[in-house]
C-alpha cells in the first residue's frame, strides 16, 4: 500500500506544482491530471494504514489530493472531514517528523486551528536552519503560504 500512497501524493503534488517550472500548462494535461488525482484519492479513501505512520501518510496523500483537485462528486467535503477526523486520531501517535509537519500543515490549511500550526512550528524549530532538506524547505514554505494567505469561506463586504 505504501507504493499506492506514494503514487497518490506524487500525483497530487504534480498537480499542485503544475506550471511552477515556467513550462506552459495545457488544458488536456491539466484535466487528465485532475481526473487521475481525484480517482486515485477515491480508490484510496476506504483504505487504512497498518501502522500510525502508514495511516498518517495515507491521510496526508488524501488531503493533498482533495485539496489539489477541482472535481467534486458531491461528497468531497464529507471525504475531507472524515480524513481530518482520521488525521486528528493519528497525529498524537506519530513522532515529530517531516511526515507529522506535513500532516499538521495540511490539516491546518483545512481548519485553521492555531494549535496545529504551533505544533508544526515547534517541530520545524527543532530542525534548526542549517542544511534543511528540500522536502523540509518545501513544507516550511507551504506552512508559511497557508498562514499568510488563508482562504476563509466568508463574504467580504466592501
Amino acid at each position: 500500500m505504501s507504493d499506492q500512497v506514494s503514487s497518490l501524493f506524487s500525483l497530487a503534488h504534480s498537480l499542485l506544482t503544475l506550471g511552477q517550472d515556467d513550462r506552459p500548462i495545457y488544458v488536456d494535461d491539466f484535466t487528465r491530471l485532475n481526473r487521475d488525482v481525484y480517482e486515485s484519492a477515491l480508490n484510496s479513501y476506504g483504505k487504512h494504514g497498518s501502522t500510525p505512520e502508514a495511516e498518517a501518510g495515507l491521510c496526508l496523500g488524501l488531503l493533498v489530493a482533495f485539496n489539489a483537485t477541482m472535481y467534486d462528486n458531491g461528497h468531497k467535503q464529507e471525504y475531507i472531514q472524515k480524513v481530518l477526523d482520521r488525521s486528528f486520531n493519528v497525529l498524537p501517535l506519530i513522532p515529530a517528523s517531516l511526515l507529522k509537519v506535513r500532516l499538521l500543515t495540511y490539516c491546518y490549511g483545512e481548519v485553521y486551528e492555531e494549535e496545529l500550526a504551533k505544533e508544526a512550528h515547534s517541530i520545524i524549530d527543532s530542525w534548526g536552519t542549517f542544511r534543511l532538506t528540500e522536502e523540509q524547505k518545501e513544507v516550511v514554505e507551504e506552512l508559511r503560504n497557508i498562514e499568510e494567505n488563508p482562504y476563509f469561506w466568508e463574504d467580504i463586504e466592501g
